[in-house]
């Protein structure tokens, strides 16, 4: 019995190439009590595999994340499967703004200890006492108000590529240093002003109004089905559309056009862009805005360093690889000192700062 993805990305690529359908990507989170999580996981992994669905998925004793692909043919099997699992019977499913067949190339479903990595100890709240959830035409409503603040709970390169108008956007690499930042800047508003949260598909809101409730908030809302969910909303009910630029994606798309805006900017040249790329060198791999110019230039690398090293014969860089992990600009994404635009940009910030004090 298989339980396991056995096909590389080359490989799966090749098959749904030869297939010739049309795929479908989507995503959907549950929050319940799953007793036994790996029961759980490998009954899903054999459904789904026959169904030939791909993507990545988080199992947990809290619930379900999920983000997918599956051929568009198969969307009713699926769905008729999740409808026999109850805490999955009629789930929202979050069909993604834009398509491509190749957004996912492996299954992969994995038991974590929580769905979101949010370092929140679950038993200190109740994270049932949720804000409240607003739809497109409601969101659109309350974050004209004066007296709302309006939070994007994404992280920062996120966000750089797009978010919705006078957002406030923490600079955070992840989503729990955000909930502390959040806490303290508005400290001084936890009565008197509406806290409006949004994110990519509503996860993180889930966990994070009833955070900020527990922490004293009195107005907490969240946009129902995060920016995939709006999007839908806007085009159906032909609503203005505040969200400019891109939302990020964590699949092979990298992002979805929301609007025509360009808000970002090479993170090597400055030029006006907003597509993300992961540097050549497998050593470094650091995900980075970078334009087509410096692209050629640089041979999609984030640095000269980069650039020497996949310059080298495959061997020397398996070599030069060899006992050594992920290089921790990885995790800095954007913000890496090898990028020597992000890095002008901190000297005047930093500068600046100096100046004004």
């Amino acid at each position: 019995m298989q339980l396991y993805n056995k096909l590389s990305a080359k490989e799966r690529a090749a098959l749904i190439e030869e297939a010739g359908k049309d795929r479908l990507t989507l995503s959907f989170y549950q929050y319940a009590k799953i007793e036994n999580p790996q029961e759980f996981r490998d009954q899903l992994f054999i459904v789904w595999d026959k169904l030939d669905v791909l993507g990545r998925i988080y199992i947990a004793n809290e619930g379900i994340n999920g983000q997918l692909s599956l051929p568009a043919d198969r969307f009713n099997a699926f769905k008729t499967h999740l409808d026999t699992i109850d805490f999955l019977k009629d789930i929202r499913l979050n069909i993604a703004v834009e398509q491509d067949n190749m957004s996912f190339l492996k299954l992969k479903v994995k038991v974590r200890k929580k769905i979101v990595a949010d370092g929140l100890n679950d038993e200190t709240f109740d994270v049932t006492n949720k804000g409240v959830h607003v739809g497109a035409e409601k969101f659109n409503e309350l974050i004209e108000d004066d007296n709302t603040v309006l939070v994007d709970m994404r992280n920062h390169y996120e966000s750089e590529i797009g978010h919705f108008k006078n957002a406030v956007t923490p600079d955070v690499d992840t989503f729990r240093e955000s909930l502390d930042i959040i806490e303290d800047d508005l400290k001084e508003h936890k009565e008197d002003k509406n806290l409006v949260m949004y994110c990519t598909g509503g996860i993180r809101c889930e966990k994070a109004s009833a955070y900020f409730k527990h922490k004293g908030f009195k107005n907490v809302f969240q946009l129902e089905g995060g920016i995939i969910e709006y999007t839908r909303q806007v085009k159906e009910q032909d609503l203005e559309n505040k969200f400019i630029g891109k939302n990020f994606v964590f699949d092979e798309r990298r992002a979805e056009k929301i609007s025509d805006d360009v808000i970002a900017q090479c993170h090597q040249c400055g030029a006006p862009c907003d597509v993300h790329t992961n540097c050549a060198n497998d050593a470094c791999h650091l995900l980075f805005i970078q334009c087509d110019k410096c692209k050629a230039e640089m041979d999609n690398c984030c640095s000269s360093t980069c650039k020497e090293i996949i310059a080298l014969p495959y061997e020397e860089q398996k070599a030069l690889r060899k006992g050594q992990g992920n290089s921790n600009d990885i995790f800095k994404k954007g913000r890496s000192e090898n990028l020597p635009f992000k890095k002008d940009l901190r000297n005047i910030s930093d500068n600046f700062k100096s100046n004004k004090a």
